[in-house]
């Protein structure tokens, strides 16, 4: 009876629209920011490139970590998966590689080249 109720309830959170994106793919994800100024709110969309270095977690509670370099400083960011604030991901290239968490990247000075999966 619980179980039956903790699976419908997760069912609702989670988001339909996600696209199917590996580690080592190439995503940009437009996340929405709320800008609250003199008691007024403003809604924008802002996106963030990088290549997707790991995912964790299933479910409602299922993450994943997005690094790219910038002015040569590398920025890593963690999104939900079935976050709301997400407004859209989309996947610009698909990567080739053989691990499952691709943390060495954040010994790597500059970009690193992946191989495109087809």
């Amino acid at each position: 009876m619980a179980k039956n109720l903790i699976e419908k309830i997760t069912k609702k959170q989670i988001n339909p629209n996600i696209p199917e994106f590996r580690i080592g793919d190439t995503v940009c994800v437009d996340c929405k920011i709320i800008e609250e100024k003199g008691g007024k709110s403003k809604e924008r969309i802002q996106k963030f490139e990088g290549i997707v270095i790991s995912r964790k977690g299933k479910g409602a509670t299922e993450t994943f970590t997005v690094r790219k370099v910038s002015s040569g400083v590398g920025v890593e960011r963690t999104f939900p998966v079935n976050s709301p604030n997400i407004a859209l991901i989309t996947v610009v290239k698909k990567g080739k590689v053989r691990r499952a968490k691709l943390y060495f990247l954040r010994a790597r000075e500059s970009q690193y080249k992946i191989k495109e999966r087809r």
